[in-house]
């Protein structure tokens, strides 16, 4: 049988043509020479890059809808950045990472099962409308998974630690979706960590320069 086509629109949400500002904290302010990327964990070749090693590798450009949780939707949005799928083939996943521990700026984290992170329309985002991203909206670069809501698309993204289990971040500590699927309305429904799973999540935040 063919699959069901979704609603372009999930349920629950309103369409906007503005991008609304949402985050927790202050905009960082980034010094963009000492800036890195790491990905880490459950992989063969852990690597760091620089800011400019970043704006070095090879970009594609993604047309996408944006559905943030709190209920906007903004319809065809034009990002370039770097795909994720090539750096997760340069850091080369072992058969154990099943989870990404995403790590931000200000030590903010989000998590997201392998399956969602390793999709060909997910990129480190670094442009919006042919512009550098504001950074307001998460210069110098932030993370794109158009799938699911927004805020599993960390602004100020600054690593991934691949895992064998799924540990909240942020939100999903307060009370945020594991998983944030914006057509099943996955909005809420997190849970209480475990003092395994906050020794594990203090461990990965600072590894990656999380200051949680």
């Amino acid at each position: 049988m063919p699959t069901p086509t979704l609603p372009r629109i999930p349920p629950g949400q309103i369409q906007t043509t503005k991008w609304p500002v949402l985050h927790y904290g202050d905009v960082p302010t980034v010094d963009t020479s000492k800036w890195t990327f790491t990905v880490s964990g459950l992989v063969e070749r852990p690597f760091t890059l620089s800011y400019d090693e970043l704006l070095a590798l090879p970009r594609k450009t993604v047309v996408c809808d944006i559905h943030c949780v709190t209920t906007w939707s903004r319809l065809d949005n034009t990002f370039e950045g770097v795909p994720v799928q090539a750096l997760l083939e340069r850091a080369g996943l072992k058969p154990g990472a099943k989870f990404c521990l995403v790590v931000a700026e200000q030590g903010f984290t989000t998590n997201l099962p392998l399956s969602d992170l390793n999709r060909p329309e997910n990129l480190i985002a670094l442009k919006w409308a042919g512009e550098l991203l504001t950074p307001e909206h998460g210069w110098p670069a932030r993370l794109l998974v158009p799938h699911l809501y927004f805020w599993k698309s960390a602004k100020w993204v600054r690593g991934f630690e691949l895992l064998d289990e799924d540990l909240p971040g942020f939100w999903e500590q307060n009370g945020y979706h594991m998983r944030g699927d914006p057509w099943t309305e996955e909005r809420y429904g997190g849970r209480g960590l475990t003092q395994h799973e906050i020794n594990k999540f203090r461990n990965a935040s600072k590894k990656l320069g999380g200051r949680s």
